[in-house]
């Protein structure tokens, strides 16, 4: 247990002893532009740069940041310094010391910006302060070697997954002071560690656009090595892997064991489902055309048969005291022009009512008897079998109660029945009120004496 103890603080300390030697190691990369102004020796300019940063080292320790400005215009010098968040204020020292010295012996240029391992300094004669300029920098001499991983592209997914996580939590989390470290598992073995870092001066929106914009250049540049590195004037953004820093860091999980089972299972679904689909309307589609041919030709021969059937009723007649015996009268068949023609082609004036099987017309007949026309629905299963139960009852009972069937039509479509028009006396009555109740138990009557043809 002891044991244990020591060799974490011993873990925690060691580094500690290195990093003076790293913030004293050489620069990362020096920005000195050519085509910008350059100050001359001796120049007010000089002497106004040269104090600012003989400022920053012991200024910048305090709290790891600072930012002023020397001189009045045209000689006005802004400076500014940053230690990386996870150093002690001598070690930030130690840094910002040979920063500013290192930049005052590369540079001449009245704008230039020193990036070391663990600080970074910059100046020039226009205010930068709190103003976002992002141009990346990645490093061309980092001499990774290639990572030589099972799956690259899902390393450049979790990769991403740490460093947008701790992007976010650095430029939204205030204790957090812009700078965030994380770590997540790749595999068993491997884990990868990162940090991301913005100046101070920053916004949180302005530091979280700048880490996005970042880890954009990272991912060209670098998602498939062991390591690399983005640096700008306002973010900074890293990974290894190795634990490069020495702080506590966001501890990350990757959510890419679940979701792979649903993805599998959702693929399946998907590719299934529309087959099935598709198997079921064409079964249902066969299956309704194969029915519609056999249904032509049956409507048809139920037609035929019901007009050989209708050609020779029996008449059968009520007498007053409820005795059935045979009649004498015969159904007629009437022509569809003649029927057309008394109805004035079934015109809305001439129409009478409408019940559930068809529409009613008063018409003329040629020789001057009103009549009342049944017109059933038109390629109606229930239109024919109406009319084979309505013709059959009515044309071969007879009684002063039922209203006279004097005769019908059939031609294609059309089915129709021919009535005596009863003018004191409601056809509603008689054609829909009357028929359905009476026909039914007539047809029962005459289903037990024996006529069963009556159905």
């Amino acid at each position: 247990m002891e044991r244990d103890v020591l060799l974490t603080m011993l873990f925690l300390i060691i580094p500690l002893f290195f990093l003076p030697i790293l913030g004293s190691a050489d620069p990362l990369y020096t920005f000195c532009p050519n085509d910008s102004r350059n100050y001359t020796h001796n120049s007010t300019f000089q002497n106004n740069l040269k104090q600012l940063l003989e400022s920053l080292p012991s200024n910048t320790s305090v709290t790891g940041f600072y930012g002023t400005s020397i001189g009045d215009n045209p000689d006005t010098v802004y400076g500014q310094a940053l230690c990386r968040g996870d150093v002690n204020s001598t070690v930030c020292q130690n840094c910002i010391q040979n920063a500013s010295q290192e930049i005052l012996t590369r540079c001449t240029s009245e704008d230039a910006m020193i990036w070391f391992e663990l600080c970074q300094v910059r100046y020039s004669y226009q205010m930068f302060f709190s103003l976002m300029v992002y141009t990346g920098k990645y490093l061309d001499d980092q001499n990774n070697l290639e990572l030589n991983v099972s799956d690259p592209v899902q390393f450049g997914n979790v990769l991403k997954y740490l460093l947008n996580n701790i992007a976010n939590e650095a430029a939204f989390d205030p204790s957090k002071r812009m700078f965030a470290t994380g770590e997540i598992k790749f595999s068993k073995e491997d884990t990868i560690y990162g940090l991301v870092q913005c100046t101070r001066d920053m916004s949180g929106g302005n530091c979280n656009s700048c880490l996005l914009s970042a880890i954009g250049d990272l991912e060209t540049c670098c998602f498939f090595r062991q390591g690399g590195v983005v640096l700008s004037r306002n973010c900074n953004v890293k990974f290894e892997m190795n634990q490069f820093y020495n702080s506590s860091s966001l501890v990350l999980t990757y959510p890419y064991s679940k979701g792979a089972k649903w993805k599998t299972w959702m693929v399946v679904v998907v590719t299934c489902v529309p087959l099935l689909v598709l198997a079921i309307l064409s079964g249902s589609c066969a299956v309704y055309h194969r029915r519609k041919k056999r249904a032509q030709p049956d409507d048809e021969k139920s037609q035929n048969a019901l007009l050989h059937e209708l050609a020779r009723p029996t008449g059968v007649e009520i007498t007053e005291d409820g005795e059935l015996v045979p009649g004498s009268e015969d159904l007629h068949f009437m022509n569809l022009l003649t029927i057309r023609a008394a109805t004035d082609d079934f015109s809305d004036s001439n129409k009478l009512g409408q019940g559930g099987f068809g529409t009613v017309y008063k018409g003329v007949l040629p020789d001057g008897k009103e009549v009342a026309v049944k017109r059933l629905s038109r390629r109606s299963w229930q239109g024919l079998q109406e009319l084979k139960n309505e013709v059959i009852l009515i044309a071969k009972l007879q009684h002063r109660n039922l209203v006279k069937l004097l005769g019908c039509g059939i031609e294609g479509e059309e089915k129709l029945l021919v009535y005596e028009f009863m003018p004191n006396r409601s056809l509603d009555f008689f054609i829909f009120g009357l028929f359905l109740p009476l026909s039914f138990l007539l047809a029962f009557i005459i289903f037990q004496i024996g006529h069963t043809n009556c159905l």
